[in-house]
């Protein structure tokens, strides 16, 4: 854990969250977040680093294809599968796109059934690798899916979809729940560093007001969306403060991955 005082807790961006934090505790609701790390492949330092640091349960978005036999044993040892659950993080994070368009390994560019084929292959091999720690949810690389693809997913056995930024639906495909992250604290288009206390507390403030004044969904928690093997230093030490600064407002819950896409496991058997 770092010094309390590592980050200064009187600024701006800390006040107008505390705002807005009251304001969640008059009208009797409960803010909810949860929280999606992509890129998982191994054990690394990194990785140990994430699961020391976190306190709140973790959505960790693993890559199949890419997946290495160090990754499960030290899942194992963070203890009960509702603190890391896995996600599947496409299947190569491999680029199709042409060089005019924007990455996507999920995109337009290729067939339908080819992309399935991967998709479905990468399950099986997370299935295998992590048992019930892994949930048929589907994190996009680069969070671009094409609108196509969405609707063949429950087919393939996915019920969960998480990219970045507000939902424009709960529920895009039959039976398919989509759930996405709104707080990303790398600087992606900046020197992949960390963007930022000010920034981040101000995405994270704006997604929980537009909840609750209905003009984002309410219904979906707020997402904290961190990325180990790249994180300095500064991303570590915020998202240490901003958990035990969190800790001290009850009107707070993070949900588990298992909690976030509940409704949709529920539905499997439709």
């Amino acid at each position: 854990m770092t010094d309390s005082n590592a980050i200064d807790t009187s600024t701006a961006g800390w006040a107008g969250l505390t705002a807005e934090l009251a304001h969640w505790h008059d009208s009797g609701r409960t803010a909810t977040l949860w929280w999606r790390d992509d890129d998982a492949v191994e054990d690394t330092l990194a990785l140990r680093r994430l699961i020391t640091v976190a306190r709140a349960p973790i959505a960790l978005a693993v890559i199949p294809a890419a997946l290495q036999d160090s990754l499960a044993p030290c899942l194992a040892e963070s203890g009960e599968r509702g603190r890391i659950s896995v996600l599947q993080h496409g299947f190569a994070h491999r680029n199709h796109e042409p060089a005019s368009q924007k990455k996507a390994e999920l995109g337009a560019a290729r067939p339908i059934a080819t992309v399935l084929t991967e998709l479905t292959e990468g399950q099986r091999l997370l299935r295998r690798a992590f048992g019930g720690r892994s949930l048929p949810v589907l994190t996009p690389p680069w969070n671009r899916i094409s609108a196509a693809l969405i609707t063949h997913l429950p087919q393939a056995g996915f019920r969960g979809l998480t990219t970045y930024l507000p939902r424009r639906s709960a529920w895009p495909a039959n039976t398919l729940l989509q759930v996405n992250t709104h707080v990303d604290l790398i600087d992606w288009h900046g020197g992949r560093g960390f963007i930022g206390v000010e920034q981040c507390l101000d995405l994270l403030t704006r997604h929980l007001q537009a909840r609750r004044k209905a003009v984002a969904d309410s219904a979906e928690p707020t997402g904290i969306l961190t990325h180990h093997l790249v994180q300095d230093d500064a991303s570590w030490d915020f998202l240490d403060r901003l958990q035990d600064w969190l800790s001290a407002y009850p009107v707070i819950r993070w949900l588990t991955a298992e909690e976030v896409f509940a409704v949709a496991m529920d539905r499997m058997g439709e």
